[in-house]
């Protein structure tokens, strides 16, 4: 059995409704715990009103382009063993991987904040986020922070 996947399967995921974004259904899914989707597209949708309102970034479109741009990260590293001796390698991120990581920060560095609601603490996390500050904005900057401290090690990679 081989270690690593022999072909790409990529699940396609339909735009919602309101929208008909497929950022938000994605970040809609991220949200989402035991399956209960109507409480994740309530939660999303009304985060993505307050956090446009807060923002005066005109659409939710605009909103979540940005947000993205901010949280996306270029670079990551991955462990190599090289002769016994283990390596933080500086990689490139694909980009479903950025997108994947994007939301997933943005979720969890959401859910971290105090606040009285989801709600409450998603537009918050998104406002910050277009704004290029808060948890999400700080995960990727670490990340590029590491990768640029080990770029030494970039010729290991292959």
């Amino acid at each position: 059995m081989p270690r690593k996947k022999t072909k790409d399967f990529d699940r396609k995921i339909q735009p919602d409704e309101r929208y008909g974004s497929f950022h938000v259904s994605k970040l809609i899914n991220s949200i989402m715990l035991d399956g209960k989707k109507n409480v994740a597209r309530k939660i999303v949708y009304a985060s993505l009103e307050e956090a446009t309102a807060r923002t005066k970034a005109g659409d939710i479109e605009k909103l979540m382009e940005q947000v993205l741009e901010n949280v996306k990260p270029v670079l990551e590293v991955k462990s190599r063993r090289v002769g016994g001796a283990n390596y933080q390698v500086p990689v490139e991120v694909r980009e479903k991987r950025r997108l994947s990581l994007a939301f997933k920060w943005i979720v969890l560095s959401a859910r971290k904040r105090s606040g009285k609601t989801m709600v409450e603490k998603l537009s918050a996390e998104l406002t910050d986020a277009y704004k290029n500050e808060g948890g999400a904005v700080r995960k990727r900057e670490d990340m590029h922070r590491m990768a640029e401290a080990n770029k030494a090690f970039a010729h290991l990679n292959w």
